[in-house]
C-alpha cells in the first residue's frame, strides 16, 4: 500500500497558489500599514519600552493595541488556513530607532503568538545579514552569508522578517507552495513524490539538543490530521548523509529531491519580491517554502544589508506529526518550535 493511497490526488484550497498568480496580484498578501495603524504600532512600542523590560519578554498585554489588534487576528488565520504570507508596509525604520523597530516587529509578533529560538544561544529575535561565514562549513547557517539560499522552511510554524538595510544588489526573497509542488509531482511522478514522505535525516548542524541524535528523521512531506505540512532544507539533507544511521539516499530519493527542487525553482510556481526597508514579512512555515537570492552589499558597513527575524508559534495552529518532536521539542499548539539546547537562554540582541 502506497502513502499516498490516504492523500487526495489533489490538494486544493488558498495555500495552493501559484507564483505567476500572486506576483500579479499583490493585493493577496501585501498590506500598506494606515496612518491609523502607524500611530497604534507606534503608542504600544512606546508604552512598553517605558515598562522597562527586555525586548525578549514581550507580550501582547504589554504591547496594547486598539484597531491594528484585529488585523493581527486576521493575518494568524491568513497565515494558518488563507495563502500563508503577508507583507506589511510603511514602517519608517530609517526615522526610528533600532530598539524602536524592535518593539514594534516582535510586539506585532506577541500579537500573533509566541517567539522562539532560533539558536543555541537563545535568541529569539534573529540577525540575518553577511557576517562573512563559510557556506561550505556544515556548521554555518546559510543566512550569516550571501550566497543564494535555497527553497527551505524554518524550525517554527511562522518565520517573520523586518527590513532594516536593504543591499546594493540581489537579496529578493522568494516563495513557493509545497501544495502545488505536491499537486504536480503527483500529476508527474507519484513514484518519485512517495519516496519524500521517507524519514529522510536533516543535518542539525552542530545545534544538537542535550541526548540528541546530530541529524532530524522528519519526512521532508507528512499527511497527518488531513493536512500536507513540508519540512526541508536541502543543503542540511546532503550533509547529513555523512552520518552513521542515517536513512542513505537511493538514485530514487536524488531523484525525487531534485525534482522538488526543480519545481520550487519553476518561475511558474514561485514568486518574488524586494523587502524594502520598514516591510515586516509573515510566511507559513508548514505550507510553504521560502528562500532569498544572492546579493551584493554596499561597501559602507553601516548601509549593509540586514534584517531582524522572529520564529513564532501559534494558538490555533494545525496538528504536528509525533516525529516533529525532534526538532520542535514539543508538538503542543501555541508552545512548540525553535532550537533548545542544554545552554539555552532566551534573550533579544539587538546588535
Amino acid at each position: 500500500m502506497s502513502v499516498l493511497d490516504a492523500i487526495p490526488e489533489r490538494i486544493d484550497g488558498p495555500s495552493a497558489w501559484v507564483g505567476s498568480d500572486m506576483a500579479g496580484r499583490p493585493d493577496k498578501w501585501l498590506v500598506d500599514l494606515s496612518p491609523d495603524a502607524l500611530a497604534d504600532l507606534h503608542q504600544a512600542a512606546a508604552h512598553f519600552l517605558s515598562l522597562g523590560k527586555d525586548i525578549g519578554e514581550i507580550t501582547a498585554a504589554d504591547f496594547p493595541l486598539a484597531g491594528f489588534a484585529s488585523h493581527l487576528a486576521g493575518l494568524r488565520t491568513r497565515l494558518i488556513d488563507g495563502t500563508g504570507v503577508e507583507v506589511l508596509r510603511g514602517l519608517d525604520v530609517a526615522g526610528i530607532s533600532r530598539q524602536m523597530a524592535a518593539t514594534i516587529f516582535c510586539g506585532i509578533g506577541a500579537h500573533l503568538g509566541s517567539a522562539r529560538s532560533q539558536n543555541a544561544a537563545g535568541h529569539i529575535l534573529g540577525h540575518v545579514r553577511d557576517i562573512g561565514a563559510d557556506a561550505k562549513d556544515t556548521n554555518t547557517r546559510i543566512y550569516q552569508t550571501s550566497q543564494r539560499q535555497t527553497f527551505h522552511t524554518d524550525s517554527a510554524d511562522v518565520v517573520g522578517l523586518i527590513c532594516l538595510q536593504d543591499a546594493q544588489e540581489g537579496g529578493l526573497s522568494l516563495l513557493v507552495s509545497a501544495v502545488s509542488i505536491y499537486n504536480r509531482m503527483r500529476t508527474e511522478r507519484p513514484d518519485l513524490l512517495e519516496r519524500l514522505f521517507d524519514p529522510i535525516a536533516t543535518d542539525r548542524r552542530g545545534e544538537v539538543p542535550e541526548g540528541a541524535k546530530p541529524y532530524i528523521e522528519i519526512p521532508p512531506l507528512s499527511w497527518h490530521d488531513g493536512k500536507l505540512t513540508v519540512f526541508y532544507q536541502r543543503q542540511y539533507i546532503d550533509s547529513a548523509q555523512r552520518f552513521d544511521g542515517v536513512l542513505k539516499l537511493t538514485p530514487a530519493h536524488i531523484e525525487a529531491l531534485d525534482m522538488f527542487d526543480a519545481l520550487a525553482n519553476d518561475p511558474d510556481l514561485h514568486f518574488g519580491m524586494r523587502l524594502r526597508p520598514g516591510d515586516m514579512q509573515f510566511v507559513y512555515n508548514h505550507s510553504q517554502l521560502h528562500d532569498r537570492t544572492g546579493f551584493v552589499d554596499w561597501p559602507d558597513p553601516d548601509k549593509r544589508r540586514h534584517l531582524l527575524r522572529l520564529w513564532l508559534s501559534l494558538p490555533g495552529d494545525r496538528a504536528l506529526p509525533v516525529c516533529f518532536k525532534q526538532r520542535y521539542g514539543s508538538i503542543e499548539i501555541g508552545n512548540r518550535g525553535g532550537i533548545v539546547t542544554a545552554q539555552t537562554k532566551l534573550h533579544a540582541p539587538l546588535d
